[in-house]
């Protein structure tokens, strides 16, 4: 019996893998020369995970704080 042990993926492999894969064409022919990409919404969806992942990495968890004085108030 051959089992296969598979190691789970960290998040920094997961992310390279998904920077790869938007970077590569979806479809390539090399004869044809038909080249094409992924879809436009797949790529910003791809990004937008990967900027909400960085912020939830980050010490402050993508939030800002701020201290609001309203002017005049002593």
């Amino acid at each position: 019996m051959n089992e296969t042990t598979t190691t789970p993926a960290t998040d920094a492999d997961v992310t390279q893998a998904l920077r790869d894969a938007a970077v590569a064409p979806k479809k390539v022919s090399a004869d044809g020369t038909t080249v094409e990409g992924h879809d436009l919404d797949k790529l910003m969806a791809a990004d937008r995970h990967l900027k909400s992942t960085a912020a939830a990495s980050s010490p402050s968890r993508g939030l800002r704080f701020a201290k609001i004085i309203p002017p005049g108030a002593t």
